[in-house]
């Protein structure tokens, strides 16, 4: 008697278990069918950020911040390179020198 009610627990134990399995495929089934996944908007309007490669920074001598010469707006003057974040900090150099 003890022997049968041990194995009629174990038997609803495992039962319970590949239930609940079954409810979550058919679950996740329908949540998957009523929300499709989204969608791209459009074409990118943007292009993508340029990462610089390795290379060592140079440092604006305007605002003295440091960028990749990749990136940089280069001014040539006097037969040396000057680099510059911005038209702007370029146009305030020319102007000092």
């Amino acid at each position: 008697m003890f022997v049968r009610i041990i194995l009629y627990l174990i038997g609803a134990v495992l039962a319970i278990g590949v239930i609940r399995s079954i409810i979550g495929i058919v679950a996740k089934a329908f949540a998957d069918a009523f929300n499709p996944p989204p969608q791209p908007s459009g074409p990118r309007t943007r292009p993508a950020a340029r990462v610089p490669t390795v290379e060592a920074l140079k440092k604006d001598p305007v605002c003295g911040t440091f960028l990749a010469p990749s990136t940089a707006v280069i001014l040539t003057t006097g037969g040396e390179r000057y680099y510059f974040c911005s038209a702007e900090c370029r146009d305030k150099f020319q102007k000092q020198a």
